[in-house]
């Protein structure tokens, strides 16, 4: 099969040729060609190609995306530094747009064709397009991420403690902005080839309660999921980042499509998340992005062993992925050695 088949037929719920492995792998493109890192965030063309090109000299499967984990703060007004040192993988904030009460009071949803990242992750969606890849996306963090992103996120914590109110009037704000970015990609590529992909980092355990995740993300995150797929929207790409293990009976309640995806970090085991979520959604993951970088090529090749052993047979499916980003700085050999995982351990047939 082509990646392009492989994907289509594990979407349309029948069993592909062998798992698909898509590295969740973006600066690391850069690097990989000769670009900078920045590139994959202010360049849409360099960005596109270097992934691609990656792709290609690999041969591991899914398509170039366009997306990092602090959106929100310069598409509200304020400031982000693009990576420029070995050690920034990301863009991250300089400058949030609330630095207090009175700030969230002036809290206004952004024009989505100025807006900070979105008009870059136009123009790259529509490189996209214009090359016939078959799978459209678009990259935003999750309402409560997103919030994070606005203002410091210990802030935030702070407030869902002393000043709920002002939480929720936040995330009320963010979470019709992510349905709105959503609405404007459906308008303009179509919800039969879009698939949305949400990261929610900052809801995970090590920064949060149950009871929290319960009382202030859950309502909003389930009224978005439910919004993006009654615009006819068949599958949601969940990336749930971190140790959510306290928060998985609520995660389950959430409806991510026919199937959805949801990606889990290497906190989460695989079988847990098959528990969870095997019987609506494709499940990817776990691959520890230090191992990847730092490991040996045997501990590399192990994990994905192991991985593949525990959700070959989902029931839905699965997709070999790392846990979160892999690292700019990882060494290449080790792409090669979570594909040869899949060459060994993967087919079924």
């Amino acid at each position: 099969m082509t990646s392009a088949e492989r994907l289509n037929a594990l979407l349309a719920g029948q069993q592909s040729d062998r798992v698909p492995l898509i590295p969740f792998i973006l600066g690391f493109c850069a690097r990989n060609v000769g670009y900078p890192v920045s590139s994959i965030y202010n360049d849409p063309e360099k960005s596109f190609w270097a992934q691609l090109w990656t792709q290609e000299q690999y041969g591991y499967d899914g398509y170039p995306i366009y997306g990092y984990a602090s959106y929100g703060s310069w598409e509200f007004g304020g400031e982000v530094r693009f990576p420029s040192s070995e050690w920034e993988q990301a863009p991250s904030a300089v400058r949030f747009p609330v630095d207090s009460e009175e700030d969230v009071k002036k809290l206004e949803s952004p024009d989505l064709k100025k807006a900070g990242m979105l008009p870059l992750a136009m123009e790259f969606s529509k490189i996209s397009e214009g090359v016939g890849i078959s799978f459209g996306t678009v990259v935003l963090g999750g309402p409560f991420t997103v919030a994070g992103n606005l203002c410091k996120v210990e802030m935030l914590c702070r407030w869902m403690i002393r000043k709920p109110e002002l939480v929720h009037k936040v995330l009320r704000l963010t979470a019709d902005h992510i349905v709105e970015v959503v609405r404007c990609w459906a308008h303009t590529f179509g919800v039969e080839r879009l698939i949305p992909y949400i990261w929610e980092p900052s809801t995970a355990n090590q920064i949060i309660s149950p009871k929290q995740f319960k009382d202030f993300v859950f309502p909003y995150q389930k009224e978005v999921h439910e919004r993006i797929l009654a615009m006819g929207v068949k599958h949601i790409l969940c990336h749930i980042c971190g140790d959510h293990n306290l928060n998985l009976p609520y995660w389950a309640q959430i409806p991510m499509g026919d199937p959805g995806i949801v990606s889990v970090g290497h906190e989460v085991d695989l079988i847990t998340a098959i528990k969870y979520f095997g019987k609506t959604s494709i499940i990817a993951g776990n691959i520890e992005p230090r191992v990847i970088q730092t490991g040996t090529p045997q501990q590399v090749y192990d994990l994905c062993k192991e991985a593949i052993a525990k959700a070959k047979y989902a029931p839905r499916g699965y997709i070999l992925m790392a846990a979160c980003e892999v690292p700019v700085m990882a060494p290449p050999y080790h792409i090669y050695v979570m594909k040869k995982a899949i060459s060994d351990h993967g087919w079924y047939h």
